[in-house]
């Protein structure tokens, strides 16, 4: 389907540069920007999925976080 879209002029000239540096058309690269923004989630939903990462990995740390030092022969025998 062909439509017209109205673009700032210096907005248009780097969207054609990019295109020639990537190597393709500036369709594609409206395709692949199109593509990007309505098929990645909302912000707050990777907000809140970010959130809960963060406190998974919080959840998962070792409370014994002290570096690790080497055992005499005597103190491993003690044990």
């Amino acid at each position: 389907m062909k439509t017209t879209i109205d673009l700032p002029d210096d907005l248009l000239t780097k969207a054609k540069i990019v295109a020639a540096t990537r190597r393709t058309t500036l369709r594609e690269l409206v395709l692949q920007g199109l593509k990007l923004v309505t098929e990645s989630p909302p912000a707050e939903e990777r907000k809140q999925r970010e959130a809960e990462l963060r406190d998974l990995l919080k959840a998962m740390r070792a409370s014994n976080t002290e570096p690790m030092v080497p055992l005499t022969r005597e103190e491993i025998h003690e044990r």
